[in-house]
């Protein structure tokens, strides 16, 4: 049971980060102080889903087909948001 609830999350997280196109259709959404925080947030939010998933594939052992590819498209998701971040923040060190 726990297993069949693992996969339906990380399916669900795959289809989260591409509601930021709706939302960046908005006029707010494209100002500054917001566009900056929405994208953060979302990159948070692809980072910790691709964690999340790491750790129910390896600990839970959930290692059926579906939790195969949502294994590959949050790792990308998470290497993607960790690159988002990184433009963001190295602007501002450097």
């Amino acid at each position: 049971m726990i297993n069949k609830i693992l996969t339906v999350i990380s399916t669900i997280m795959l289809f989260i980060p591409w509601t930021i196109l709706v939302l960046r259709t908005q006029a707010w959404a494209l100002e500054s102080p917001v566009a900056e925080l929405m994208i953060s947030c979302y990159a948070a939010f692809m980072i910790f889903s691709g964690i999340f998933t790491v750790i129910s594939y390896v600990k839970a052992k959930v290692q059926n087909n579906l939790m195969k590819l949502c294994l590959v498209v949050n790792i990308l998701y998470a290497i993607g948001g960790a690159a988002f971040i990184g433009m963001m923040i190295l602007p501002k060190i450097i």
